[in-house]
């Protein structure tokens, strides 16, 4: 297994109490530092995605526009939620690049897991729409350009975070070799894609005070007949973990051990159908301590 990630990462500014700071990236990394796990996975450098592949998936002239609009100092806000700092437009480059090595490692066969503990996230970032703390959808921009590669005719791209993934469904939507399976609470932010209808699209909300018993009855429900049924040759996880009792923007009451277990039952099906080819990219997660302890919880998993 590969761990990357950029300092620039770390850089991305946000203002004072905003939910998606630094010191999400900067504490994960710290754990995983202090507890041994980069001596045995050490840390790679990412490197940033091009414009090219970037334009694959979003619109035409989105990258060109957020370029525009970078401040040489203090923050430029996009929207009330999402804002743009000196180095933001690199940190989302960054981790979309993140995201890219990892599949361009799994399909070369240099390793078959990799995890990028970066920052912004990009579930929500729309196809011309920057929003929800995302400014590039990094998993959604590999998964495009991922597919018809050797060995990768058809991808699944399964997200768990509290919120749906409303960016990756609208870039994805379409594209039939990609099965997009999001679990959310519902009805919550964004409130939008949520209700789209394709068959490579696998919608599963909750409600409000879903613990550990109804999201995973409701997973092995949706999820894993959809990932049977369409074979995939990689799998890409958006993973993010505010769905945690802990998590203050969340109402879902899932902890580690529910982690643990969608991670072992994603490992189970790459295995059976992906020659175990998982890339993995860190989407939301806002209490410190839950975050760094669930990340845990998932990179145990890729590892073993």
């Amino acid at each position: 297994m590969r761990i990357y990630t950029h300092e620039d990462c770390i850089e991305h500014a946000v203002p004072p109490g905003h939910p998606e700071r630094p010191d999400r990236l900067r504490h994960l990394l710290l754990r995983l530092e202090s507890s041994g796990f980069t001596d045995d996975y050490p840390l790679h450098a990412a490197t940033k995605v091009s414009s090219e592949l970037v334009d694959n998936a979003h619109q035409s002239g989105y990258l060109g526009g957020l370029t525009k609009i970078r401040p040489g100092d203090g923050m430029q806000a996009l929207d009330p939620d999402t804002w743009m700092g000196p180095k933001s437009l690199d940190a989302a480059l960054y981790a979309a690049g993140a995201v890219w090595q990892g599949v361009t490692d799994v399909l070369s066969g240099q390793t078959d897991r990799v995890f990028c503990a970066v920052r912004p996230p990009g579930h929500h970032a729309e196809l011309s729409t920057a929003m929800g703390f995302c400014l590039l959808n990094s998993v959604a921009i590999a998964a495009i350009n991922a597919v018809g590669r050797p060995d990768s005719n058809r991808l699944s791209l399964l997200d768990f975070d509290f919120h749906h993934g409303n960016g990756t469904v609208e870039l994805c939507k379409d594209i039939p070799e990609i099965l997009v399976c999001s679990s959310f609470q519902h009805p919550y932010y964004p409130g939008r894609m949520h209700d789209v209808n394709r068959p490579n699209v696998i919608n599963t909300p909750l409600p409000a005070g879903t613990g550990s018993t109804g999201f995973r009855r409701a997973i092995d429900r949706d999820w894993w007949p959809a990932l049977a049924a369409h074979e995939p040759d990689l799998v890409l996880v958006s993973a993010g973990f505010d769905a945690h009792h802990a998590d203050p923007l969340a109402q879902l009451k899932l902890d580690e051990s529910d982690f643990e277990w969608i991670t072992n039952g994603i490992v189970e099906h790459a295995k059976i159908y992906a020659q175990g080819r998982i890339v993995s990219a860190l989407e939301g997660g806002y209490d410190l301590e839950a975050l760094a302890s669930s990340v845990t919880a998932h990179l145990q998993v890729l590892a073993d």
